[in-house]
């Protein structure tokens, strides 16, 4: 689903400002956008350097503060160490990876949950279908039949006297003119 890049300032007094809505932003702002899926660039005001990695680096440490848990310390360790291109590129290409594969097993464990619901229901359905008797389950599918066709009769209703009709006025016309003749004789 592509989305429009936002493009957000980072002032001098370290402020942000979404230049999208016009508004400024903090980074809890910016970390909602980013998790609805928000195309987000960042920007130096002043000079136009990017520094969309150092503000999203700046929102994972921000995180950290309030859990206790988060990325291992030998892995934060590793990404400092890792200071070479080849190693940071093999430990880009380790992190995508396992973010990859931690999105895959999310998917699949909320297609469990949802299979495991539908199972649940099933067989609720069933037995309410056993003690309900044949009669009872007629009379409730022709008592939403006769639901829908009511619902349909009042749409048209609502249709017809939604249409504008250059007869009403002329119909009004007439029941005045009744009455006029009724008030002579």
């Amino acid at each position: 689903m592509p989305t429009d890049r936002i493009v957000i300032r980072k002032y001098e007094n370290r402020r942000l400002y979404d230049t999208s809505r016009s508004r400024y932003v903090n980074l809890d702002a910016l970390a909602a956008l980013i998790r609805e899926g928000a195309d987000v660039q960042v920007v130096d005001a002043k000079t136009g350097e990017d520094l969309t990695r150092v503000i999203l680096t700046q929102i994972i440490t921000e995180d950290a503060k309030d859990q206790p848990t988060g990325l291992p310390l030998e892995l934060l360790r590793q990404l400092i160490v890792a200071s070479d291109k080849a190693r940071q590129d093999f430990m880009m290409w380790y992190l995508k990876s396992a973010f990859e594969n931690y999105q895959k097993v999310q998917e699949a464990i909320q297609s469990q949950l949802s299979g495991v619901r539908q199972a649940a229901w099933s067989p609720l359905e069933t037995v309410r279908r056993m003690f309900t008797p044949p009669e009872a389950a007629a009379s409730e599918a022709t008592e939403l039949d006769q639901l829908r066709n009511r619902i349909v009769e009042l749409e048209e209703q609502l249709q017809s006297r939604s249409k504008p009709s250059g007869g009403r006025k002329k119909a009004n016309r007439q029941k005045s003119g009744a009455t006029k003749t009724r008030h002579k004789e």
